[in-house]
């Protein structure tokens, strides 16, 4: 192993933790844009409840709103025009993760005259890359993506239907105010669809490394059976506040950055979805979930041993061998099992895709992701083949 680590956001977690928002804002600025998605953060009352905070410490503030769940390149533009226009400082990202990467993106495409899409990846086209971005001070309102407390952002572009990525230090949050309890008011599928998103966020890296790091195995499988075992509580009971707790740090520790140092992993099942959501406007976990399930039985082939020590440690089961493939597909089996006792989707067909436009998704996927060799990273890498197998065994 051989890494650098530094994740520079501060960090206020707790039942409680948006009062102290305007306190926190008034470090940072003189005038805010709040960045919402869509009217659930009025109709809970949190969007007022923030403002209470932030009129306390006399801090003025302007708005955009109807940030999409994924979220759109001309949101970004509307929002960078806002704070032009009203002269914002700061930026607060008040919603999920789709809310937050919208933040990010809007605070670095203030300093940037061009179009902001030049700054997201998109095949070999040039790319911008933001060094400058105003403060961000992120309050998430879903355990679910981790956007609150790392430098990336996904972003799509609803005219060519591409959907990817920026990630760079200028866009890592100041600040992540982290209260449990603005997440009581999201409902039961969303709630599992934020378990599942942390889920698969930790597996990516844990199937996609380079292996030799204990540490980083022995953290992922914490937060995967914390994930497991307090999110169905969350969904017994909405209002149990340390179900909500436990998930909503499970979900900050799964991209924080931590459990990644070290493992030079790519994250393949992202890289699929994010084409498939960029075509079809699901939700980004359940297309995680509806290809996950048939990425690992694929992967397994040609690194049983890894999906072994997955089913040992998560599940229990005891392999006749360190590459029993027996084990490892009851495993994944099980795996599967869990995420359709939540309620997430294990098939395509369950999110109404077809195999109609597999060929064009193929062609999206490494047009985006490829690497010198022009296959899809991960381990083992995919070929355009190896898509469509992928993509045909998820129906």
């Amino acid at each position: 192993m051989n890494f650098e680590f530094q994740n520079p956001t501060r960090l206020i977690f707790g039942a409680g933790s948006l009062s102290r928002l305007g306190e926190v804002v008034s470090e940072y600025g003189q005038k805010a844009l709040i960045v919402t998605g869509g009217g659930s953060i009025k109709r809970s009352g949190i969007f007022d409840r923030a403002v209470v905070s932030l009129k306390g410490a006399g801090i003025p503030f302007a708005q955009c709103a109807g940030v999409e769940p994924n979220p759109r390149i001309s949101s970004v533009v509307r929002g960078a025009e806002t704070v032009r226009t009203e002269g914002c400082d700061v930026i607060i990202a008040l919603g999920g993760g789709s809310t937050i990467d919208a933040a990010k993106v809007i605070a670095a495409a203030v300093f940037y005259d061009g179009d902001p899409w030049d700054m997201i990846r998109h095949g070999d086209e040039k790319l911008y890359v933001p060094l400058k971005a105003l403060p961000i001070i992120a309050v998430p309102t879903l355990a679910a993506t981790g956007s609150e407390a790392n430098s990336t952002a996904v972003i799509s572009n609803e005219e060519t239907l591409i959907k990817s990525s920026i990630s760079n230090n200028c866009l890592y949050p100041r600040v992540a105010v982290v209260d449990p309890e603005l997440t009581v008011s999201v409902p039961k599928d969303q709630t599992a669809y934020g378990v599942c998103d942390t889920i698969i966020h930790v597996t990516e890296t844990y199937f996609n490394g380079i292996g030799g790091t204990p540490i980083q195995d022995r953290f992922a499988e914490g937060v995967i059976l914390t994930a497991m075992e307090w999110g169905p509580k969350a969904l017994a009971d909405g209002t149990d506040i340390e179900a909500r707790a436990q998930i909503q740090w499970a979900a900050l520790v799964a991209l924080n950055g931590w459990l990644q140092v070290g493992t030079d992993s790519s994250r393949p099942v992202h890289k699929i979805e994010h084409t498939l959501s960029a075509h079809h406007d699901v939700t980004h976990a359940a297309g995680l979930s509806a290809v996950n399930q048939s990425w690992m039985r694929f992967a397994a082939k040609t690194r049983p041993e890894r999906f072994v020590q997955f089913a040992q440690r998560i599940f229990g089961l005891i392999p006749k061998s360190p590459d029993d493939m027996d084990c490892a597909m009851e495993g994944i089996d099980r795996f599967e099992e869990f995420m359709k006792s939540i309620g997430c989707p294990t098939s395509l067909s369950e999110i109404g895709i077809g195999d109609e436009l597999f060929s064009r998704y193929a062609d999206d996927i490494l047009f985006l992701a490829k690497d010198r060799y022009g296959n899809l990273p991960g381990r083992p890498t995919m070929n355009r083949d190896d898509i469509l197998e992928l993509l045909r065994a998820s129906l």
